[in-house]
């Protein structure tokens, strides 16, 4: 068989097999090219959207859900869960937080969060959601394994992610396996070669694109903002963003180096953190202390860290690790309505899926050298309904500069691959083809 031959074997089309509705069927409260892609979705039962932080993912899901079946489960990170629940009201619908199969009592909307899903019968189910289906990258295999297995035989299956990165074997294969379009050892075959320089070892064939992106087209769909799919850009363009770094001098020497002048690995790393820990937290006190009515976001790395920017800015809280998972997701909603006015955290508790655009203030105290981590937590304020330019300080010892600079890089070449993207998505997508020629 050819190359050619294999691609067209592999790249069948995708039947749709879901309910066909028209945009006036979908909720008004939704925007037309929200309603669109709903509707689109919805035939095609199992599809993936990967649409930017702020362009309405969570209720364009709630839609989904409620069109595609009788009863449907959301699945998302704990947090979210109880902020789905309320977006659900918006739309005038009921859902429901559950923690076990016992507790859905019928047809309806139900938000779970991924640690409950084994507890979830999927024959209790007819449709379902992954919020934040990035998980299906970063999860061990044997969690992302049981996601895929779990609900294999759920009729309508929808994956959503603000972070699309499809030019990620790992994410692009386990997606697309989730959604029983391809198996993940059918997909790398058929448009990546193997290549052990490449993260993850794989990367895609040149000459392979132009078909994955054709192929994905069927059933997936990617934008930045609403003109990529032929919306109205209005209201969608932010005030802007403004990062601002501020470096610690280190007071600390190498040996056989009269200056600092590299972190080195891991534990110089961790040496230079923790030498420039009292520094850093002195100086996110006394940003936030400059703008004591603005609520404020910060982000740490260490345990340590937030102990101490907590006890030095009055009235702070730190939400961490070893709070339980209900409330964990009680003081992150009392920060999103404004009780809590500093809010203290980790990348890894709260950077998914959380809406507090009434901040616009926040400190990294310390970075690490994850793009996907920064770039979430920077959009839960700089996203859409933001009214303010956003300021983002990044506090760190003056050796650590060059982690800011790979971060940069990374945000760079995401940008890049973002932009290429949704080109492609634009020239073969049908949804855009559809709704340019009306």
């Amino acid at each position: 068989m050819s190359y050619a031959d294999f691609l067209a074997h592999k790249n069948r089309p995708s039947t749709a097999t879901g309910p066909t509705i028209t945009e006036s069927d979908v909720n008004p409260v939704l925007h037309p090219w929200q309603r669109h892609i709903v509707a689109w979705a919805v035939h095609v039962q199992r599809a993936a959207l990967w649409a930017d932080t702020g362009l309405g993912k969570t209720m364009m899901q709630l839609e989904w859900a409620h069109q595609s079946g009788n009863t449907a489960l959301i699945v998302a990170p704990l947090a979210v869960c109880h902020q789905t629940v309320r977006e659900a009201s918006k739309l005038g619908y009921t859902a429901a937080y559950v923690r076990d199969d016992s507790d859905i009592t019928g047809h309806g909307l139900w938000v779970t969060n991924y640690e409950n899903v084994p507890n979830i019968d999927p024959e209790t189910i007819d449709t379902v959601v992954l919020d934040e289906s990035s998980i299906l990258k970063q999860s061990d295999g044997k969690t992302r394994t049981m996601l895929i297995d779990h609900f294999s035989e759920v009729p309508a299956r929808l994956a959503c992610s603000a972070t699309p990165a499809p030019n990620d074997p790992e994410e692009l294969t386990n997606q697309a396996e989730f959604l029983g379009r391809m198996q993940r050892n059918h997909m790398l075959a058929a448009y990546f070669v193997h290549d052990q320089i490449n993260a993850g070892g794989y990367r895609l064939k040149g000459h392979a694109k132009d078909p994955m992106i054709k192929w994905m087209a069927t059933w997936a769909v990617a934008l930045r903002r609403p003109s990529d799919i032929g919306g109205d850009d209005d209201g969608y363009n932010l005030p802007g963003l403004n990062i601002q770094s501020h470096l610690i001098p280190v007071p600390i020497q190498q040996e056989g180096q009269l200056f600092a002048t590299d972190i080195g690995g891991v534990s110089g790393r961790a040496k230079v953190r923790k030498e420039t820990m009292a520094d850093r937290v002195a100086k996110t006190a006394e940003l936030v202390a400059a703008e004591p009515d603005e609520p404020w976001l910060i982000w740490c790395g260490l345990n340590a860290e937030a102990d101490a920017i907590t006890a030095a800015i009055p009235g702070a809280v730190n939400v961490h690790g070893s709070l339980t998972p209900e409330e964990k997701a009680e003081l992150l909603m009392q920060f999103a309505d404004g009780t809590i006015r500093v809010l203290v955290t980790k990348p890894s508790i709260a950077s998914m899926g959380m809406n507090w655009q009434h901040c616009a203030r926040m400190i990294f105290c310390g970075l690490s050298d994850s793009y996907e981590a920064y770039y979430q937590c920077i959009r839960r304020c700089y996203r859409y309904g933001q009214s303010r330019v956003v300021d983002v300080h990044i506090v760190l010892a003056e050796i650590e500069s060059q982690i800011a600079h790979n971060v940069a890089n990374k945000e760079r070449k995401a940008s890049e691959i973002t932009v290429a993207l949704t080109a492609e998505m634009a020239n073969h997508h049908h949804i855009a083809t559809e709704r340019n020629a009306a």
